[in-house]
């Protein structure tokens, strides 16, 4: 089992956990993208060996923040809110 920290709640087992993705920005103008552009964007991630950065959503208070984690050691370095500034 591993704790996740909330930055809204505090340290959390990980089942309260649901991971989003990874921050990435969307291709814009959805009018001109073309259809490879969308499925790269929407199927492939970085997924590297490491320190990612990934989003995920706190199923019980339904907040979403930015977690950092070393993938190849499987820890946790740090948690943001999403889009609030806090660290």
């Amino acid at each position: 089992m591993q704790i996740f920290p909330c930055p809204f709640c505090g340290p959390r087992d990980e089942t309260e956990f649901h991971y989003v993705g990874e921050p990435k920005a969307r291709p814009e103008p959805a009018a001109s993208i073309s259809d490879a552009t969308w499925a790269d964007y929407l199927w492939f991630n970085a997924n590297p060996k490491g320190v990612a950065r990934e989003v995920w959503l706190h199923l019980t208070c339904m907040e979403m923040f930015v977690m950092t984690r070393d993938t190849a050691l499987n820890a946790t370095v740090a948690a943001d809110a999403a889009g609030r500034g806090a660290h």
